[in-house]
């Protein structure tokens, strides 16, 4: 299994795509927050979602998630999965991409690289263990962040 990236503006410059669910029942979001890294001896992916996000409940119910990337052409369509619930729209049928399974999720054929991960961790990020300046910047009004972190057990790329 191999990836090579620059894992320091993958997710803040490129963006990614997170998928929950299996083929029955599936949501995807943008996410421009996460992380690549090694913990407890294994690859993993760092993402971090709202508890407001449909994909939330997704991932709580679901042993893995995948996290996908895509070239600069899908730009408009990342954006607009970032900003539209699956509650209210079928954003998979709109945004035009080609649903896929990926090991026990889903992904893309549109994904340039996708990881499959099973979930491994889930911790509550509480604005009371965050500095103030930044609680005040990205919490006010708005749901906290769960933190996950999943395995990374499958790298597929195009």
């Amino acid at each position: 299994m191999e990836f090579t990236t620059d894992i320091l503006s993958i997710f803040d410059k490129k963006w990614a795509l997170l998928t929950a669910g299996d083929k029955d029942k599936f949501n995807t979001m943008t996410v421009s927050w996460g992380g690549l890294g090694t913990i407890w001896g294994k690859p993993v992916a760092t993402v971090y979602v709202r508890k407001s996000r449909y994909t939330h409940e997704l991932m709580e119910d679901n042993d893995y998630f995948t996290v996908s990337f895509y070239p600069e052409e899908y730009r408009k369509v990342l954006s607009v999965l970032g900003s539209k619930s699956g509650r209210d729209m079928d954003k998979m049928h709109d945004s035009g991409l080609i649903a896929k399974e990926a090991g026990q999720s889903m992904t893309f054929a549109e994904a340039e690289v996708t990881l499959v991960c099973r979930k491994l961790f889930r911790q509550e990020l509480k604005t009371e263990n965050m500095l103030p300046e930044i609680a005040k910047t990205f919490y006010t009004g708005d749901a906290e962040h769960d933190m996950y972190i999943g395995e990374i057990v499958e790298v597929e790329k195009k």
